[in-house]
Formats: C-alpha cells, structure tokens, sequence
C-alpha cells in the first residue's frame, strides 16, 4: 500500500483541519510541488486555483469543498485529464434540514408572528398530510424523504432520469414538472445549478401552483426568476417563499423582498461553516482512503452536466 501526497491549498483557517482529515485518511500532506492530489481549502478563491495547477502538472485528482462548482466549471472544461471531485452529498443533512424548517415557518406563519407587535389572528396551513414536489433527486432531496414522513406527505421528486428514490411516492422527469404543480402544496427546490436549471421557476410556473402553496428553496438563487417571484408574492399568485439562497446574493438591503410579509429569508445558513467543515473532513478522509486502496471516489463530478 503506497502512501498518498496531497496539498492542501491556499492557506487559510481550513487548511490545518482539512490537512489533519487527509493524514486520518492514510495521506501525507506535502506541498503542491510534490503532491499528485489536491484538497482545495478555500471556496471564495476560485481565481488561485488554476495557477496552482499550472505550475504543478503531478496533480491527478482534485477534491472542490463545496457541491455546487459554478466557480470552477470553466477550468474543469479545460482540463479534462484531471479527476475532479465535490461536495456533492456532505452537506446534504443539514441542508435538508434547514428545508423542513423553512417549511413549518412558512407554513405556519412564523415569519409573520415572530416580526408581529400586537395579537394577531390565526394563519397557517399544515404540513401533515402535503403534496410536497422536490425538484432535484440528489443527496439532499434523499435526507429530505426521511424527514417528511412523519408528516405522512404525498412526496413526487422532479429528476432528469427516473430511477427509484427510497421515500418518495413517485418520481417524473423534469418535461412533466408542469402537470404536477398545479396539485402542489410545498414546491422545494434542492438541484444542481446548470445552464438547463437556471430560471426553472419563473412566472409561469407560480401561476400553476395553488394560491396557498409556498416554493423553499435551499439550493441557488438563480434557480428562480426573481422579479416573478417579486410579482408573485405580491399578487397573491402562491401563499409564499422561504429562501436560503437569493439571486443576486448577497440580498441587498434595499431589495423588495425584505419588506414582503409573506417572504422568509436566510442568509444562505443551511450549511454553516461550523456544520460543513467536520462533514467535509469526514468526505476527504474517506476519499484518501479510497485513493490509498485504488477504489473508486466519492463524489466525482461530471464536467457535462456540470455537478
């Protein structure tokens, strides 16, 4: 069993922690002058990576901290001899959590409660019992099912390919997302971020679902139309939105949304970086191990699809 050299780079507060989940893995940390695999450490520095690679051709494999890769996507294009790897499926049970709260505050007025100053009267819908469409049949939507079905909801996932999904009552391909939300109750969005995805809610697909339904969305901002979301919400077109993700983002202070009483918003918080970083240790320990043994990755992205 030969011993496995990985960088981890740039410098900054995640390295020693994400340095010590590679040496946990069977790995030695070295520098990138002499490591044939790289942990990426800092998500915000998109624009270092590509010179870190540049000047050190024996990276084979590279380990991107977070599911979402829309900073990357144009260097993995361009450098398809490389192994690739993410996030995908880490943060999946936090997130998924967030969702089911976003869901129950929506739902039963908390928003509105929690900013009221006198007594107000009663709001709400409940969750028990919910047509509940999940557009997205990843690591999220899969923690998500289990959540749900203590509230015994009629759950359809919304995928590009049909393939069984533990907990949900049925799963459609995205053409048929149209015919299923004019019975929707809860619209959750939890998919990858694509050229196709991008827009996927917009006007037209608010005035199918019901007046009382609401759209969580936990994965990005650009998922949805914003200015018909504006609309929508001020129209009476769907009961409401609870966002952890915004387009633009971060969500200026000035921005319409703020002051809709029928909007709730959190500052992208379904994953913090004290709930991510031990779950992507765990991911990058594991992928060592798997690196060390000759087994297959966890997590590889697909450069065409682009997640």
């Amino acid at each position: 069993m030969t011993m496995v050299k990985v960088a981890v780079e740039p410098d900054c507060w995640r390295r020693t922690y994400l340095a010590e989940a590679v040496e946990a893995g069977g790995g030695e940390v070295v520098g990138p002058e002499a490591a044939e695999a790289l942990v990426w450490a800092e998500p915000a520095r998109a624009d270092l990576l590509p010179v870190v690679l540049d000047a050190n051709p024996g990276i084979r494999w590279v380990q991107l901290p977070y599911a979402g890769i829309e900073p990357f996507l144009q260097m993995l294009r361009s450098r398809p001899e490389l192994t690739w790897t993410c996030g995908k499926g880490v943060y999946a049970s936090p997130v998924a959590e967030h969702a089911l709260a976003l869901a129950l505050a929506g739902f039963r007025g908390l928003h509105s409660y929690a900013q009221a100053k006198h007594w107000e009267g009663p709001q709400g819908q409940n969750l028990l019992g919910a047509n509940v469409t999940i557009l997205g049949g990843g690591g999220i939507t899969q923690e998500l099912l289990p959540l749900l079905r203590p509230f015994n909801c009629k759950t359809t996932v919304v995928r590009n390919q049909i393939s069984h999904i533990e907990g949900a009552e049925k799963v459609i391909q995205t053409p048929y997302l149209h015919d299923v939300l004019p019975k929707t109750d809860l619209l959750v969005l939890a998919l990858a971020l694509t050229p196709e995805t991008k827009g996927i809610i917009s006007k037209h697909e608010m005035q199918l679902l019901p007046e009382h339904s609401w759209i969580v969305n936990v994965a990005r901002g650009a998922h949805i139309v914003t200015d018909d979301l504006v609309s929508a919400l001020r129209n009476g077109i769907i009961g409401g939105a609870a966002l952890d993700v915004t387009e633009p983002e971060p969500l200026p202070k000035d921005h319409p949304l703020w002051d809709l009483n029928n909007c709730l918003i959190t500052p992208h918080i379904g994953n913090t970086p004290e709930m991510g970083l031990p779950l992507l240790a765990q991911r990058i320990t594991r992928n060592v191990q798997q690196l060390v043994l000759g087994q297959p990755l966890i997590g590889l992205v697909d450069v065409e699809l682009g997640y």
